[in-house]
């Protein structure tokens, strides 16, 4: 994979899960970019092998958005007290950071994470794309 497809995914998570949370909710924080960022990326990566199934990917997708939540819980949320998001009012939730509605709602975002990955591959695969 190309170092420029690796920073084009980045990119479009960044804004793509910013534009989510901001029409979701009205505004988001910088480090949700961030880890839109990094989740499109692992998922470019992953999805980019021949053997990953949609249901793998969606299965994939919701445990590393959810740890890559909790991760980002713990250090925005808890160590540097941002208050970004509390889940404590979310059925089966650890430490309000992370709960088991928004693991369900992360696999069902893997079905157009799976299909935007397959795009973005296409597309640096392309001649015209190349050079990048």
């Amino acid at each position: 994979m190309k170092f420029s497809q690796h920073i084009f995914a980045f990119l479009m998570g960044f804004f793509i899960y910013s534009l989510i949370e901001i029409s979701g909710r009205g505004y988001t924080h910088w480090t949700m970019g961030v880890c839109g960022g990094v989740i499109l990326l692992l998922m470019n990566c992953i999805t980019s092998r021949r053997n990953i199934t949609l249901l793998r990917c969606c299965l994939i997708g919701s445990i590393i958005i959810t740890c890559t939540e909790f991760a980002a819980g713990i250090a925005d949320n808890l160590i540097m007290g941002w208050a970004v998001w509390d889940y404590s009012d979310m059925p089966l939730n650890i430490l309000g950071q992370i709960c088991l509605p928004f693991s369900a709602l992360w696999f069902v975002l893997g079905v157009p994470m799976y299909y935007l990955c397959r795009r973005i591959q296409r597309m640096f695969r392309s001649p015209g794309l190349s050079g990048l």
